[in-house]
């Protein structure tokens, strides 16, 4: 299918300079946010405070009102995947935490999300997490102008499937600018139902690989939001707005990487 049938919107260097500078006010959001995880804080604590980070970075967040979404953060505990919302829930030890944030800074969008261990995690969780962020750098990595979009999912799901964790298939990254979802849609499995475009220098997109200990299948719960695991084992999310230019990847909310275990 071709990109006009998609609808991609295609960046100028301008507008992927806009969208860098919103990525990288979200990016020290999450420098933050990495300090306030731990034992005893609630998820709504850990939202109050990053929106109020947010708003006075004269942003505003993505999330809250999204199709009625009441936070400004998705905060999703051990089994939930993705879609949490923050609220009395008190973080213990041992668990891990996705915290998934968008804001949008002049018009335009950025999207980032990160799992991290509450104090000390078991060495199945932490291998889990290691494993998903290392996937979504192995996709950034395998993103050149004039390849498939497809190799973004292969990358992510080869390296799942070495280490006898599964891909979450019913969830997807997506384009993103000035609007939050944009197309083209960007599983992170092989996919042979879906366009596979070329990707082209301007194509800017939020890859968010989400994988689990166990089952690859997953359940909204009775909230109409939380997205949790069939079999309620862990699940990690990880996700950065990356731009293809010329030379590659630019990842737009780019920020040090942390190891599990100097988090711990």
């Amino acid at each position: 299918m071709s990109w006009a049938k998609l609808k991609i919107r295609r960046k100028s260097a301008e507008q992927i300079d806009k969208m860098a500078a919103s990525g990288q006010i979200l990016a020290s959001v999450f420098m933050e946010v990495r300090g306030m995880v731990e034992p005893g804080i609630t998820t709504g604590e850990i939202d109050s405070r990053l929106e109020t980070m947010i708003r006075d970075a004269g942003c505003t967040p993505s999330f809250k009102g999204y199709h009625g979404f009441p936070a400004s953060a998705c905060i999703s505990v051990n089994e939930e995947v993705v879609h949490g919302i923050p609220g009395d829930r008190t973080l213990e030890e041992g668990d891990i935490v996705g915290i998934d944030i968008g804001l949008i800074k002049d018009g335009w969008h950025a999207d980032s999300a990160e799992t991290l261990p509450v104090g000390e995690v078991t060495g199945e969780a932490a291998r889990l997490l290691e494993v998903t962020e290392e996937s979504l750098w192995r996709a950034i990595g395998a993103i050149a102008p004039g390849r498939r979009l497809s190799v973004i999912g292969t990358a992510v799901e080869t390296l799942a499937r070495e280490e006898d964790f599964s891909v979450v298939e019913t969830l997807v990254g997506h384009g993103i600018g000035q609007q939050m979802h944009e197309d083209p849609q960007v599983p992170n499995y092989r996919c042979f139902s879906m366009p596979d475009p070329v990707m082209d220098e301007g194509l800017v997109i939020a890859i968010e690989p989400m994988i689990n200990v166990g089952t690859k299948r997953v359940v909204t719960l009775a909230d109409g939001w939380t997205v949790v695991t069939a079999d309620r084992k862990l699940s990690a999310h990880y996700e950065h707005t990356v731009a293809v230019t010329a030379d590659g990847a630019s990842v737009l909310t780019e920020r040090p990487r942390r190891s599990v275990r100097e988090a711990q």
